[in-house]
């Protein structure tokens, strides 16, 4: 979970804030739930995103 907050501090949040709370939470949950589940490698998953990785597993096992 550290890694998470880490990557969203340190490539997502403007380094000045945010101007509202409805502005952080769209902002933050498109980063969350679009790129880092659905775009951003990740090193565990051999390059894979997360859902990425799961659909592939799912894939594999079939489960759909």
């Amino acid at each position: 979970m550290e890694r998470v907050f880490r990557s969203l501090k340190t490539e997502w949040i403007p380094t000045v804030g945010y101007m509202t709370a409805q502005e952080a939470h769209r902002d933050i949950s498109h980063y969350l739930m679009h790129r880092y589940n659905w775009i951003r490698p990740h090193q565990f998953n051999n390059g894979l995103a997360p859902a990425q990785a799961e659909k592939k597993l799912n894939v594999v096992s079939g489960i759909s």
